[in-house]
């Protein structure tokens, strides 16, 4: 059993004192450790293990921790923004309210985090996991969520408008609410998802993978169909078709249609 450490560092002018900073490098991290408000900017320690360690409110924009692990640690309100943090693991974490915002999170793992209201605009998360994760109301807004799995995660009003979605995998999400407008989400699969009320004006879904989702009042102004399968969809209309577009390869319900995308859709 790991034993709890803490650093009894001092913050002036937003800095920890060299020596906590140092020790942190020299151990390959601080699991358990209580450094929650300091500020590691800038820190420079690939691997580094901080799992389990209270980072509430800790500053660590720029820093350079790539392959890290933060497996149940709580970095609520965190900041993490523009940090290089690729294959990290942040499995059962704590990240309400956190700013990822520009980071580099590609191939990283998020399984069961808690990341409501987290910022996670223009951040690069392709390939990465975010399996029964709660991003309730997140912002994603221009994301790189290419090819990352989202299975089973709650999105509900989140904010992923332009995102980058191609490839990735929405199946049985919540995204009640949602806003998805302009989002390319080519090949993309969201079999299953509860897609009631959420926004698609001119999100291109071509050979996106719709069946059995809940379409109910969404939003699908200019919403690119092109070979798409919505064949087993829920509450979807005529009117909703109407607004949208498709071509011969596109999937319905028995009995409805719709009309050919053109060369201003």
């Amino acid at each position: 059993m790991r034993i709890p450490v803490v650093l009894t560092g001092i913050l002036v002018a937003g800095a920890v004192w060299a020596q906590d900073v140092t020790s942190i490098v020299a151990a390959g991290g601080c699991p358990d450790c209580r450094l929650r408000l300091m500020s590691l900017r800038n820190l420079h320690l690939p691997n580094a293990d901080f799992q389990g360690t209270d980072l509430v409110e800790a500053d660590l924009k720029g820093a350079m921790l790539s392959g890290a692990r933060f497996v149940e640690a709580n970095a609520q309100r965190a900041e993490f923004e523009r940090a290089m943090l690729a294959g990290s693991d942040f499995t059962d974490a704590r990240l309400r309210d956190a700013d990822f915002e520009k980071a580099d999170l590609e191939g990283s793992r998020f399984d069961q985090a808690d990341l409501r209201d987290a910022d996670l605009a223009n951040s690069q998360m392709a390939q990465s996991r975010f399996v029964e994760a709660d991003l309730r109301g997140a912002y994603l807004r221009r994301a790189n969520a290419q090819g990352t799995d989202f299975t089973e995660a709650r999105l509900d009003r989140a904010d992923l408008e332009r995102a980058e979605l191609a490839g990735a995998q929405f199946l049985d999400v919540t995204l009640v609410g949602a806003d998805l407008d302009r989002a390319e989400a080519v090949g993309t699969s969201f079999a299953n998802a509860d897609m009631s009320r959420v926004r698609l004006s001119s999100a291109n879904l071509s050979g996106a993978d719709l069946r059995g989702a809940n379409l109910e009042h969404a939003l699908m102004r200019r919403t690119r169909l092109n070979g798409a399968d919505l064949s087993t969809a829920e509450g979807l209309t005529e009117d909703q078709l109407a607004l949208a577009c498709g071509d011969a390869e596109t999937k319905l319900p028995e009995g409805m249609s719709i009309r050919t995308c053109g060369a201003d859709d």
